[in-house]
């Protein structure tokens, strides 16, 4: 299984809104913080918004903060809601083109692993991946004063 950049990024904001629940926070701050572009991080937070994980304040002022309490977002959900396509090969898919898929019994070996994997996800909120223990690290490594 491998997790796509959008739902990286969108675990990446979530955490650093989460350091800085006391203040709005911008894009660029968050881009610059884990050096990644901001015209990806755009779409990511458009859609976080939309989502309620966020809530954004425009203009001169603005910036964005979690909607949401850490201990409510759900590491399994956000993942099925970011990931775009979670068949983990072709069979998975309608449009599928294995000859043997009717048969095959990779289909459910492969079925049941997923469901392990988004399972063993469901076991966190955010709140339970940023321990208090790591915060003061996390800040420094953010380069969050």
């Amino acid at each position: 299984m491998h997790i796509t950049r959008y739902t990286d990024y969108s675990l990446r904001v979530l955490i650093y809104l989460s350091m800085q629940r006391d203040r709005l926070s911008t894009i660029q701050e968050i881009a610059d913080s884990y050096q990644i572009s901001k015209n990806h991080l755009m779409k990511v937070v458009h859609q976080l918004n939309k989502k309620g994980y966020i809530e954004t304040v425009r203009g001169k002022s603005g910036g964005m903060r979690l909607h949401r309490e850490p201990s409510t977002i759900n590491i399994g959900v956000l993942v099925r809601e970011t990931e775009q396509d979670l068949d983990l090969v072709e069979c998975f898919s309608s449009e599928g083109q294995c000859a043997i898929s009717p048969v095959c019994g990779l289909k459910g070996a492969f079925a049941h692993a997923l469901n392990a994997f988004l399972e063993a996800l469901d076991e966190y909120t955010l709140e339970d991946v940023l321990p208090d223990r790591h915060r003061p690290q996390l800040l420094r490594l953010l380069q969050i004063a």
